[in-house]
């Protein structure tokens, strides 16, 4: 996470966030490194216990973070994914971090 010096420079507080495959690697490093400085994330995933794992750490931690189950290879989750972003944030988004990671 960004270090006290850093964290004291910007805030992101009031932001909000969309980080799809936000509960691994990468991913979830942003999520992190963004809700520690304030921002208002949701993420997605396609493993439902992972999800439910990762956003039970962040809520423990103070962070804002919700999540739900998508599997951005589909065009219709990724319609509904971008529905519930809009509905959660009142349609201002102000980050997007395209994470997905796919094998074909």
């Amino acid at each position: 996470m960004a270090g006290e010096e850093q964290r004291g420079r910007w805030s992101l507080r009031g932001k909000t966030a969309l980080v799809t495959g936000g509960t691994k690697g990468i991913g979830h490093g942003i999520v992190e490194e963004l809700a520690g400085f304030g921002a208002i994330i949701h993420t997605c995933a396609r493993d439902e216990a992972h999800l439910n794992e990762c956003l039970s750490d962040w809520k423990k931690k103070g962070f804002q973070v919700t999540g739900s189950v998508c599997d951005a290879s589909s065009w219709t989750e990724r319609e509904k994914l971008m529905q519930t972003v809009s509905t959660l944030f009142d349609a201002k988004l102000s980050i997007l971090i395209n994470n997905v990671g796919a094998i074909r």
